[in-house]
């Protein structure tokens, strides 16, 4: 079911504020200097929430895979190019724009909702109302939550537009160059295997962008090995099939899971396939976000737990 989005600490903070300025100058009559001044300190407290940050280009290849509990939200750079992969739940979307917000980005080249879950794409009306966009992809494939519409809706209200990727397709971010590598199965029943996929390679060094992507979608290509894999659905068991793990035989992977989630995941079955080819596993329930840093050759990771 979707949710609706919680009240900014920002917009309640101003609200207290305006009651305390309304009812002193109540008791103590209607002067100006004292008003103004009342004003002024509530202005500097919303300022001090705001980081004045410059965006910096950076030549290597940026990945942040940012914690935002049991969901997906993916920020990519390098040069003055920025990708955004999903943006959380509806609750976790002012996060995002807060770490987005913190780096300096006002522009966001390429906004990817891999498929129409809330767990996906809760975020992604905020992400789009607060920064400008460039280009948004999302598979062919709608749903009537009110999750799904408060996108459609944003992304009206910005006379933006909506393509839908073909397997094939690519987008340049700066020197690194991104594929989408299978056809979404349009099923209203699974939007799971809907998923867009998303692999990049930057220099000698390639990821892959999974989405909740399931067994059935490994099974339609043959994948190429790929250093740092973005586990499908959260390490779910529907997903990670040996066979496609033999073939991409990730040197890292990803998996996105929200601390003691009701789903339980990420599975112990995924957990041990990922371990029998010798990956090293980094997880945001247990590691928090994770930045990786790419020169093309090689690869660093660090994490905030």
């Amino acid at each position: 079911m979707a949710r609706r989005k919680k009240t900014s600490t920002k917009k309640l903070l101003s609200g207290i504020i305006a009651l305390i300025i309304v009812g002193l100058a109540g008791i103590l009559g209607t002067n100006e200097e004292f008003v103004n001044t009342v004003s002024n300190m509530g202005e500097q407290t919303n300022s001090q929430n705001v980081q004045q940050v410059e965006f910096v280009a950076q030549e290597d290849l940026l990945i942040d895979f940012i914690d935002v509990g049991q969901a997906d939200s993916i920020l990519i750079r390098n040069q003055d190019k920025v990708m955004l992969i999903d943006a959380g739940t509806n609750e976790a979307g002012e996060t995002v724009v807060n770490y987005l917000q913190n780096l300096g980005i006002t522009k966001i080249d390429y906004v990817i909702g891999t498929h129409p879950h809330e767990d996906h794409i809760g975020g992604l009306d905020d992400v789009i109302n607060h920064f400008d966009i460039g280009q948004i992809y999302m598979p062919k494939i709608e749903t009537t939550t009110k999750t799904f519409e408060d996108v459609l809706e944003s992304i009206e209200n910005k006379n933006l537009t909506v393509t839908a990727p073909n397997k094939g397709d690519k987008i340049e971010l700066g020197q690194a160059a991104g594929e989408f590598m299978t056809e979404p199965i349009l099923d209203e029943d699974n939007l799971n295997v809907s998923s867009l996929v998303l692999r990049v390679e930057f220099g000698n060094t390639s990821y892959l962008f999974m989405g909740d992507a399931e067994e059935e979608n490994e099974k339609t290509i043959l994948w190429p090995k790929t250093d740092v894999l973005k586990v499908g659905h959260h390490g779910s068991s529907t997903s990670s099939s040996e066979s496609f793990l033999e073939q991409v035989k990730p040197q890292y992977a990803i998996i996105m899971a929200g601390k003691d989630n009701s789903y339980g995941l990420p599975t112990q079955e995924t957990i041990d396939k990922l371990n029998n080819i010798g990956s090293e596993i980094y997880r945001t329930d247990e590691n928090g976000t994770i930045q990786m840093t790419s020169d093309g050759n090689t690869i660093e990771i660090k994490t905030n737990k």
